[in-house]
Order: structure tokens, then sequence, then C-alpha cells
């Protein structure tokens, strides 16, 4: 159960960090480009390889932190840094076809779903 409640709150801190880095982002930067979104996942990306390296090679995090941490904040911060850091693992376990794959699935699959869901949303 604590895992339960360390993963909403780090959801909760997560969603609200991403809400206002990105509008701060944007209204610094402009709106003619998804500056924010851009930050987000940067930003998101170069915390859970910094977290999850540490957790692994430097410092002893018990599981719920861990969870707390990478599924919870970052989670819902992004999810484009657990996709990047799967596919780098993919990569370093020598599954470099397997990483292409999903970075090509993600992107092009991910788009086609999102632009399937406009033109169903379009015909209700």
């Amino acid at each position: 159960m604590t895992e339960f409640w360390a993963l909403g709150f780090g959801g909760f801190l997560g969603a609200t960090a991403r809400y206002y880095l990105v509008h701060f982002t944007n209204r610094l930067l402009g709106s003619g480009f998804p500056y924010g979104t851009l930050a987000v996942n940067i930003l998101g990306c170069f915390l859970l390889g910094f977290i999850a390296t540490a957790a692994e090679d430097k410092f002893s995090i018990s599981p719920v932190v861990r969870t707390f941490l990478t599924v919870g904040i970052l989670g819902a911060f992004t999810t484009f840094s657990t996709f990047s850091y799967e596919t780098i693992a993919l990569v370093r376990a020598g599954n470099v076809a397997v990483a292409f794959a999903n970075i090509f699935l993600s992107l092009a699959v991910g788009i086609l779903a999102a632009y399937v869901g406009i033109s169903v949303s379009k015909m209700i």
C-alpha cells in the first residue's frame, strides 16, 4: 500500500511540474513551437537516466523511493523519458534491431494513432 501512495503522490507532483514548466517555457519562448513539451521531454530523459543509473550504480534506494521518483514523478512528468531509457537499455543489451523497431513503432504508430483519434473525434 505504501508503494501505491508513493506512486500516486509522485504522479501528482510530476503532472503538476509538467503543467507549470510547459506554460512557463511557452511564455518565455513563445508558442510557435512546442518548446515547453520539448523542455519537459529533455529534462525528463536526463532525470530518468540519472536517477536510474545512480540507483543501480551509486546509491541504495528503496523500491518505494524508486517508484516514487521514476514511475510516479517522472512517469507523470513525461513518458518520453521512459521510452528513451528503455530504448537505450535495448541497445546496451545488444538488441539494436528491437530498439529501432521500438523507435519506429512508437513514433510512426503513435502519430498515426493520434491522427486516427482526431479523425474519429471529428466524426462523432
